[in-house]
């Protein structure tokens, strides 16, 4: 079993937005888990060719992020909600990956919305999500409403459970997924 230390955990953000409430408790799940030792990527869906992404055309940029999932130990994937789901962007690169591209990985899952009401986004969208590639979906998932930011800023409460979140995902890869040795 791997040391936290020698973890790579790959967030992928699937706001279509560089700035969004969802991406910033990306970034604090990231820095929690490079705060433990772990390597860590961020792969802004937003960023990469849209063509690239809907399969019409081959991207270095989009293989690259394909990739640096493919590596990873622990996947943490951020989105806002529309209509009741999770971003395009996210559905549209996780159709990319091959069939069990995440077997022997953790995934964590983060989404905001407007509302209390779309937290069910987390165990009818990305949970099955996850589980489709075959991941070990941790059970630290966060959800978070507009009530939980204070001009974009995450408050205290929901932080923790961010950087929690993160602990034990890579706790899990640890404790629980098979080295690959």
């Amino acid at each position: 079993m791997p040391p936290a230390e020698s973890l790579h955990v790959v967030g992928v953000s699937g706001s279509p937005g560089a700035a969004s409430r969802s991406r910033t408790l990306l970034e604090l799940a990231l820095s929690a888990a490079r705060e433990s030792g772990a390597a860590c990527t961020l792969v802004d869906l937003a960023a990469l060719p849209a063509d690239a992404l809907l399969a019409r055309r081959a991207d270095a940029a989009v293989e690259q992020a394909l990739a640096a999932v493919q590596r990873a130990h622990v996947v943490v994937a951020s989105t806002p909600v529309y209509r009741a789901t999770y971003t395009g962007l996210l559905k549209l690169f996780f159709d990319l990956q091959p069939p069990r591209a995440l077997r022997g990985k953790v995934a964590v899952a983060i989404a905001t919305a407007g509302s209390a009401g779309h937290e069910a986004v987390i165990d009818h969208g990305l949970r099955p999500l996850f589980a489709s590639l075959e991941a070990l979906v941790a059970p630290d998932a966060v959800f978070a409403t507009d009530a939980d930011f204070t001009a974009g800023v995450p408050h205290d409460a929901l932080a923790t459970r961010v950087r929690e979140a993160a602990a034990r995902a890579l706790h899990l890869c640890t404790s629980v997924v098979p080295s690959e040795e």
